[in-house]
């Protein structure tokens, strides 16, 4: 079976910002606020943290129900992964998870500063210095036959894009601006030279646009 890279319920503004400037330890998406742009997923039954069985059980949350279905590995940039730049100053410091991060699988962050690999629960963290191809070539194999999750931000999700290594797509957009911070697009209209894509709305206000290679 061929093994697909996968973007999986990554939310973006209307004007196109996976995240807001400004990014510190106390603010991991700088000026934007999670609560608001990430809201259609934290409504459903099955929110991407916390306990399930307590949300919406429609459009959005067939969606976050997905999430983990058939991955065998992430990948992630830095700044997903923590606000620290440059060489690592505190490896006492673990993510923004706790003890129980909510992937569940090898997760391959990509930093030109390598530190040791560690594990917290049923995931290992992994940081690796590698262009898109040669780190998705390591997460294929590590995910065992199954896909890989590329799972942001959005700087990481462009770099794969522009590898032509990037199979299907979820994209949600969010009805909110953020004016500046990291973009994933000016138009999603800019992948349709190399993806065919549906556009689903939904009645929480977001707009799920599905892609998949020609």
């Amino acid at each position: 079976m061929t093994q697909l890279l996968r973007v999986q319920n990554f939310t973006v503004s209307s004007d196109g910002f996976g995240a807001g400037e400004g990014q510190s330890l106390e603010r991991p998406f700088g000026h934007a606020d999670p609560g608001k742009l990430l809201a259609w997923a934290f409504a459903t039954d099955h929110p991407p943290v916390g306990p399930s069985g307590r949300g919406s059980r429609g459009l959005d949350d067939y969606f976050t129900r997905d999430y983990a279905r058939g991955i065998g590995a992430e990948i992630m940039g830095r700044n997903k992964f923590g606000p620290q730049r440059g060489p690592w100053q505190d490896h006492e410091w673990q993510g923004w998870w706790g003890d129980e991060p909510p992937f569940h699988t090898p997760v391959f962050v990509m930093t030109h500063h390598t530190r040791p690999s560690f594990t917290l629960s049923d995931t290992t963290f992994h940081f690796v210095d590698g262009d898109p191809a040669a780190v998705l070539a390591r997460a294929k194999e590590a995910a065992r036959g199954r896909d890989v999750r590329l799972g942001g931000g959005a700087t990481v999700i462009r770099q794969f894009l522009d590898a032509g290594l990037v199979d299907t797509l979820h994209v949600v957009v969010a009805p909110t601006e953020l004016g500046s911070g990291a973009r994933l697009w000016e138009s999603p209209d800019e992948l349709l030279d190399r993806f065919h894509r549906d556009v689903v709305p939904s009645p929480s206000g977001v707009t799920h646009h599905l892609f998949w290679r020609k």
